[in-house]
């Protein structure tokens, strides 16, 4: 009898950490698609001028997940208290903690800064990127020039 449930505990301990198939699809990950070239997309960033600052308290929800949860929360609000920028440029924090060591308040400071002029990257961005030289009818490179080969 204490075999059989040792081998029901097992069983159920093995089937809880098993891997679902969804996750494990070996067919969509092809060399043709690993080839295909990754489209880059480009924006510019309009920073304002103005140095806002916010102070946050966080409600006990948000002290419940961590630092990086109250620090990420005063950011959301500092951003939507200030015109809903999408980031903050040179971001500072200043954190009061009470009398038990938890978070009591933060202060935010940083330039509010939104992403403008979204494009891909065309013709003007391949433009700049440097050209490999092409070989000459001698049949080395840079004017006749052979490489590796001692004369």
């Amino acid at each position: 009898m204490k075999k059989l449930v040792l081998l029901a505990c097992i069983a159920t301990y093995a089937a809880s950490c098993s891997i679902p198939a969804k996750l494990v699809n070996s067919a969509s990950h092809s060399k043709a698609e690993a080839t295909k070239p990754v489209a880059a997309v480009f924006a510019d960033l309009k920073v304002s001028p103005e140095k806002i600052s916010f102070f946050y308290i966080p409600t006990k929800t948000v002290l419940e997940c961590g630092y990086d949860n109250v620090v990420n929360s005063a950011v959301r609000e500092a951003l939507a208290a200030n015109g809903n920028a999408d980031m903050l440029v040179a971001m500072e924090t200043q954190v009061k903690y009470n009398n038990k060591g938890a978070i009591a308040s933060i202060t935010i400071t940083g330039y509010p800064a939104t992403y403008t002029n979204f494009r891909n990257a065309g013709d003007d961005y391949l433009k700049t990127l440097p050209v490999a030289p092409k070989e000459d009818k001698s049949g080395g490179l840079f004017g006749g020039l052979k490489l590796g080969k001692k004369r």
